[in-house]
């Protein structure tokens, strides 16, 4: 794998960097705040988990008709899309607990959605956290079927179409990782990223084809022996729950990077910009004054906040904003944000239009 190295002589950059993190620092010692979850985190939690369980038992033990189960189905999509962001992403990132095993058995909630957890530690810890945005190694903005995210793609002449045709293929992320995670852990083993996470490539294999075993073995198997549903009405809630959960999993990181004001660097040896910098240049926050959606998305619309500080947990990303805010204006550097929602998804179609053309 190619090494990326970022570096900077602007000496305002420099100072950017000490003076940030020491106003963070100084924030959790002044406030005497821990930068892990807190109650308020435990309780969304347990909310997040049981949005998601709790439509599956009323599928199982009651005789519910095909409509209210693929209203159930529709649930659990929007109750596995928060827990992937309001929990498991914490938890990867070690950022919900100072305990190892506590993070560690709530990343393992990426098991529920039939994806692995090594995979996605590689592909978004490794990989888009430390090389955001450059086309070749952060794979967040490679090809998504016929979806160019990246200026430096291939253009073909169906791209034009992109941002009308796009939201249909984002519907199909999480089910694609089902049978991806193979092919992808295979190519992660070639570039040495396997190996860089202390882990051995056939072990790996089994214990992900195992829990993906297990995974369909309960979402098919349960309700083809407790109900009386068909195996065709079984999988439609299947792909209902899983385009849901996609559908809001890809708005949510597409509007994080793949807007207006963030910068798509080339692929380089060099970077001559100090790596927080390059966060702060390629990443964006959006609707930050948004309450419901920002504890429904994990924080992941101060993401701006997150790419400087992942090992902070996401609940305290509203209050150290301001501060990140002001001191990124205080030496001259733009700090992307947009207003609402709405603002942010118009934007990620703009980006998207532009990139179906030359």
């Amino acid at each position: 794998m190619q090494s990326i190295k970022f570096s900077s002589q602007n000496s305002i950059e420099k100072e950017f960097v000490i003076t940030l993190k020491k106003r963070i620092s100084d924030y959790f010692k002044q406030n005497s705040l821990s930068t892990k979850a807190n109650a308020a985190m435990i309780f969304k939690t347990i909310i997040l988990l049981n949005l998601y369980i709790i439509p599956f038992v009323l599928i199982l033990i009651l005789k519910l008709n095909s409509i209210t189960a693929l209203l159930m189905c529709i649930i659990m999509g929007i109750g596995i899309a928060g827990v992937g962001m309001g929990v498991m992403h914490d938890a990867c990132h070690g950022a919900y607990s100072k305990k190892e095993w506590v993070n560690k058995t709530l990343a393992g909630t990426l098991y529920l959605l039939g994806s692995n957890v090594l995979n996605w530690k590689i592909q978004h810890n490794v990989l888009h956290h430390s090389y955001t945005n450059i086309a070749g190694l952060d794979e967040d903005i490679n090809d998504k079927g016929p979806i160019r995210l990246s200026r430096y793609s291939p253009l073909k002449k169906y791209h034009k179409y992109q941002f009308i045709y796009a939201f249909v293929f984002y519907g199909l992320m999480t089910l694609s990782k089902l049978f991806n995670d193979f092919t992808g852990l295979h190519k992660y083993e070639k570039s040495g990223l396997v190996k860089s996470q202390n882990k051995k490539l056939n072990l790996e294999f089994l214990k992900m084809l195992f829990r993906k075993v297990i995974y369909v073995a309960i979402i098919f198997g349960l309700p083809l022996w407790l109900t009386d549903f068909s195996f065709f009405q079984i999988f439609l809630g299947f792909f209902v729950m899983h385009w849901v959960a996609s559908i809001v999993l890809s708005f949510i990181f597409q509007m994080a990077h793949v807007v207006e004001g963030a910068s798509q660097p080339p692929l380089a040896p060099n970077i001559k910009t100090e790596w927080l910098v390059h966060q702060v240049n390629t990443t964006s926050d959006f609707a930050r004054n948004n309450i419901v959606l920002s504890w429904f998305v994990g924080g992941l619309n101060f993401q701006i906040e997150h790419h400087l500080f992942p090992h902070i947990c996401h609940i305290h990303y509203k209050n150290i904003a301001p501060i990140v805010e002001s001191t990124a204006k205080e030496f001259g550097i733009k700090y992307n944000l947009q207003n609402s929602f709405g603002s942010a998804l118009l934007s990620h179609i703009k980006v998207l239009h532009q990139l179906g053309r030359a």
